[in-house]
C-alpha cells in the first residue's frame, strides 16, 4: 500500500513539474516590439525600475498610468503610448508579470502605487487580458483610483461597474479580430454610468501596441502609428477631462 501511494506521489509530482515547464515554455513565446516601436522610441528613452519600465513627464507629473500589457505581450511594445502620454504630463508605468500573463497578479498596480506615494492621482489601465486584470484591480480600489482605461478589452463578469459612478474609457478597433466589437457592446452592461467608449476606424486588435501581427487578428486598414496617434489622444484628452470634472 504504502509503494502505491509512493509511486501514485511520485506520478503527480513529476505531472505537476512537466505542467509548469510546459506553462513556462507557453509563457515564454511573447509578442516581442516590432522594429517599427525602435524607430520610433529611442531604446535608451525606456527606463527600468524595479519589475516595470517608467516613462517620466519633464515636470511634475499630472497625474499616474498603469497600463497593464495583454497576456504574453512585453511591456516594451507599449512604450509608445508611454513616451507620448510623459509628453502630456503623466507618469506612465507598463509592468511585467510573471509568466507574462497579467491576470495571475491584478494587484501589480498595487506595487507602483505604493512606491510613489507622491503622486495623488492614479490611473490603471490595461490593453486585452491585461485591460480584464487592470478593472479586477480597479473594482477593488476605486476609492484610491480617479478612472479605469479598456484597450481592446472589457471587464469580466465579477467585476461590474453598473452600480457605480467611476470614470471609464474603452477604446476598441473597428477591425479587432479577438476583442470584436460584437464582444465590446455585449459586455457594455459591465461598466459604470460614466464610461466612453471610442471606436477607432480601421483599427485592430494587434496595434493597441506595436508588436506585429497577432494570431487570431484581423487586418486594420490604417497603420500601427496611425492607431497609436487616435489612441494617445483619445487618451490624453479623456485623461485631462476627468481630472477636471
Amino acid at each position: 500500500m504504502k509503494s502505491i501511494i509512493k509511486k501514485t506521489a511520485i506520478i503527480f509530482s513529476i505531472f505537476i513539474i512537466i505542467s509548469l515547464l510546459g506553462l513556462w515554455i507557453w509563457s515564454q513565446q511573447t509578442y516581442k516590439p516590432s522594429e517599427q516601436l525602435f524607430q520610433l522610441v529611442e531604446p535608451t528613452s525606456i527606463i527600468y525600475k524595479e519589475d516595470w519600465i517608467v516613462f517620466q513627464p519633464q515636470n511634475d507629473p499630472v497625474a499616474g498610468l498603469i497600463i497593464y500589457p495583454g497576456a504574453k505581450v512585453e511591456p516594451e511594445a507599449y512604450s509608445y503610448l508611454g513616451k507620448q502620454l510623459s509628453l502630456e504630463g503623466y507618469v506612465v508605468f507598463i509592468p511585467e508579470f510573471t509568466f507574462n500573463f497579467p491576470i495571475l497578479d491584478s494587484n501589480k498596480a498595487q506595487e507602483i502605487i505604493t512606491h510613489y506615494p507622491e503622486i495623488k492621482h492614479w490611473f490603471v489601465g490595461g490593453h486585452s487580458l491585461g485591460g480584464v486584470s487592470a478593472a479586477m484591480f480597479a473594482q477593488n480600489h476605486i476609492k484610491e483610483l480617479t478612472g479605469l482605461i479598456l484597450l481592446g478589452s472589457y471587464p469580466s463578469n465579477e467585476d461590474r461597474f453598473s452600480s457605480v459612478d467611476f470614470p471609464i474609457l474603452s477604446i476598441y478597433g473597428e477591425k479587432d479580430g479577438l476583442t470584436t466589437v460584437d464582444k465590446i457592446k455585449e459586455t457594455e452592461e459591465l461598466l459604470s454610468t460614466n464610461a466612453q467608449l471610442v471606436e477607432i476606424q480601421g483599427g485592430n486588435h494587434s496595434q493597441f501596441g506595436i508588436y506585429g501581427f497577432q494570431k487570431g487578428d484581423h487586418k486594420a486598414t490604417i497603420s500601427a502609428k496611425n492607431q497609436q496617434q487616435q489612441i494617445i489622444d483619445i487618451i490624453s484628452k479623456w485623461l485631462g477631462d476627468t481630472l477636471n470634472e
